[in-house]
């Protein structure tokens, strides 16, 4: 089954909890803190794999959960680190963050590895708090939460050459006579359901790949049709060739047909008008195909154009030379602009606060991704763990920003749910 896009929910580990332990022999009653950190938890990669061609190994898992690493121990006892978790998905997918539609990675090469939850560190034991001013710390930390995060999975085939155009134009018999691929052929519309790769040898050594594409109809761009299914692996080859049916069978219109193609993919996305591309006029053996070869050429003189029958296996050589000549002069380019990478630094001119607060009611409401971490991190049955995070907050900010708002000595604050009492 070819299965080329999927949402997963990734949970990496969270990190094991720090220890409180204090070493207490026959001769040494006041031996100090003991507690060992916890262990790393698991995170979550993606691996490229040469040997893979669809997604279908992960249609199946919805869920993907890593382990939390191992709790510290007394005795300076240090939590074991987990294993991560590896996900091995094929060359040409790309995992995009579905809440901020950032992309986390783009596997594009064999082993490529990519972090994409990250699994939260160990929480520190008692003994990494210990300072001359508190050589004894009564507190710990728990392990930082791993990631967790909603993906989607888009394989985009490596080829380079991409054959677009119309249903039934001949796309797949194309590739069928000039490589060992063996692609659905019929006599209707939409026979392609899914890419077909293959490798084009010439006499003179030259290798290369070539992708026959889902047919493509009006109305692609808005997903009539299989629109993005064919406008998506159509965006990592470096040469389009768009293949026109000269004959004009089934009433075709080969100068129509080309100016829907070209506008179709150029709504999908800009970046196709940089792309090399060619026209392949097949079909050559039908009546009156040479009449609209000339008149096609006459509506657009810029194109470069090649004749072909695919049918009867002429006008190959020349088309594949010229092909062959187009990629050893065309470098890839990359697929994905820098803003729309998730590890693209912005800077901004003006820092702004690491949380928000609102007022629902008479509550302010806390929230920020540091904050609620160190929440999650925090041992509140201890007395010095809960003044702890109460000097944490006030080193943010956070005190002088609620009195900026209006709180006042007394008011309630929520955090992640739970009610807290402002005051000195």
């Amino acid at each position: 089954m070819f299965v080329d896009e999927v949402i997963v929910k990734l949970y990496a580990g969270a990190g094991g909890d720090g220890c409180t332990s204090f070493r207490r022999e026959k001769c040494e009653p006041m031996g100090g803190p003991d507690g060992g950190n916890g262990g790393r938890g698991a995170s979550i990669v993606f691996v490229g794999d040469k040997s893979l061609k669809t997604l279908v190994d992960l249609r199946y898992q919805k869920i993907i959960k890593a382990d939390k690493g191992i709790n510290g121990k007394g005795s300076n006892k240090y939590g074991a680190n987990r294993d991560n978790v590896i996900i091995k998905v094929p060359l040409g997918t790309t995992v995009m963050d579905e809440d901020t539609k950032l992309i986390i990675a783009d596997i594009i090469e064999d082993g490529q590895e990519a972090i994409v939850a990250k699994g939260g560190r160990g929480g520190r034991g008692n003994k990494a708090f210990a300072t001359h001013s508190d050589p004894a710390p009564n507190f710990s930390e728990k392990g930082e939460p791993g990631e967790e995060r909603v993906v989607k999975c888009e394989l985009k085939v490596l080829a380079d050459v991409g054959l677009i155009g119309m249903p039934s134009v001949g796309k797949s018999t194309i590739l069928s006579m000039i490589s060992h691929a063996k692609p659905k052929i019929a006599a209707y519309h939409f026979t392609t359901l899914n890419p077909n790769i293959g490798v084009v040898k010439l006499k003179d050594g030259r290798i290369f790949t070539m992708a026959d594409l889902p047919g493509l109809i009006e109305g692609a761009s808005e997903g009539i049709g299989l629109g993005h299914k064919f406008l998506r692996h159509a965006s990592r080859t470096r040469v389009l060739a768009h293949v026109i049916d000269m004959g004009a069978s089934e009433g075709r219109d080969p100068i129509e047909d080309y100016r829907i193609i070209n506008e179709e993919i150029l709504k999908y996305s800009k970046k196709f008008s940089k792309k090399c591309e060619i026209v392949i006029a097949n079909k050559m053996d039908l009546d009156g195909a040479k009449e609209n070869l000339i008149k096609f050429k006459k509506h657009y003189p810029e194109l470069e154009v090649y004749e072909i029958s695919a049918m009867l296996n002429q006008g190959f050589d020349s088309l594949l030379t010229r092909l062959a000549d187009i990629l050893d002069s065309t470098s890839s380019s990359e697929l994905y602009d820098e803003d729309e990478m998730e590890n693209h630094v912005l800077y901004k001119f003006k820092e702004e606060l690491p949380f928000s607060i609102i007022k629902e009611d008479d509550t302010w409401v806390l929230k920020g991704e540091k904050i609620e971490k160190l929440f999650k991190m925090t041992r509140f049955e201890t007395e010095e763990g809960t003044i702890r995070f109460a000097r944490k907050l006030r080193s943010m900010g956070v005190d002088e920003e609620l009195e900026r708002l209006g709180a006042k000595r007394g008011d309630e604050v929520d955090i992640l749910g739970y009610i807290f009492t402002f005051k000195d």
